[in-house]
């Protein structure tokens, strides 16, 4: 896996997204294994274990949280441009914001439904390990705090003209200064 160097003004977002792509790598081989103890468990010992279940789904809920920061950041999630890429000038840089400031607006509303869902999941914890809710979601809220800074800071260049992205080279500058 080839891994871009980060441009100077990203460093603590971009070493903040590795860390937790590093932590989800770990995450998923936590899940993988435990997922294949359940399945030995039912298979050879007749009874499953609600534990490992919890944990799998736990790690599962960390593995996509955390990884979404970085996605987001080297551009790589799956984005549908037939329309978006036909325009030009200012009309492109334009959409381009508009595009950029609808992701904030996405990470506003998701973190506000997730703070009004805490508010009331939080007073409960999981049923097999007794972990507390708050706990449970927490990759959740870091990975989506992450997506947030990221988000910002793509707004903040696509306004100025700049790439969004460190691989991001077919940018958008005609008519962002006019």
């Amino acid at each position: 896996m080839q891994h871009d160097s980060p441009p100077t003004e990203v460093g603590f977002l971009y070493r903040a997204c590795r860390l937790f792509e590093i932590i989800a790598m770990i995450l998923l081989g936590v899940m993988t294994f435990l997922v294949l103890l359940q399945i030995a468990g039912r298979d050879l010992f007749g009874s499953g274990w609600p534990w490992a279940d919890e944990l799998a789904r736990y790690s599962g809920l960390g593995l996509v949280y955390l990884t979404i920061p970085l996605l987001l950041m080297r551009d790589g999630h799956v984005k549908v441009d037939m329309i978006s890429s036909r325009f030009k000038g200012k009309a492109a840089y334009v959409l381009h914001v508009f595009n950029e400031a609808l992701i904030v607006l996405f990470f506003g509303l998701f973190f506000w439904g997730g703070w009004v869902f805490m508010q009331r999941a939080a007073k409960f914890s999981t049923p097999a390990l007794g972990m507390p809710n708050w706990l449970f979601y927490l990759p959740a809220a870091i990975g989506m705090l992450l997506f947030g800074l990221v988000a910002l800071r793509r707004l903040s260049r696509a306004l100025k003209g700049l790439p969004v992205t460190a691989t991001h080279t077919a940018v958008v500058t005609e008519g962002a200064a006019s």
